[in-house]
């Protein structure tokens, strides 16, 4: 199944884009070589039938599902991984992907996280 994908809103974007480039200075502070593959996760605050969609969407990007989580707001969140990069592109990538995401299921986008990786063999 090939989906079309919406255009995301410019100001949108910058607006997660601020908001990214502080989770990756903080990644960058503790040794974090942004080029190397690691778990990342994303989550979305919605209903679990919007979560479905979700599910079906992200997959083709190749989201899988980790968790959901009933938050203490009482709100419903959805978190996925991927597996990929962190330097400025993929992170770009990554969020208009699930902005995208956003507008075609009706949730709300709640921005990603991940580990920093050194390179370091623990």
């Amino acid at each position: 199944m090939s989906q079309n994908l919406p255009a995301v809103d410019e100001l949108r974007l910058e607006h997660e884009w601020e908001a990214d480039k502080a989770v990756l200075a903080s990644l960058a502070e503790n040794g974090d070589v942004a080029r190397l593959p690691r778990p990342v996760d994303v989550s979305f605050k919605g209903s679990d039938k919007d979560f479905e969609r979700v599910l079906v969407i992200a997959s083709q990007f190749g989201f899988v599902e980790l968790d959901r989580e009933e938050g203490e707001d009482g709100e419903l969140y959805l978190f996925l991984e991927c597996e990929q990069a962190v330097d400025e592109a993929s992170i770009r990538a990554l969020t208009k992907k699930c902005l995208q995401i956003e507008i075609l299921c009706g949730v709300e986008y709640d921005g990603w996280g991940c580990e920093a990786r050194t390179g370091a063999v623990h």
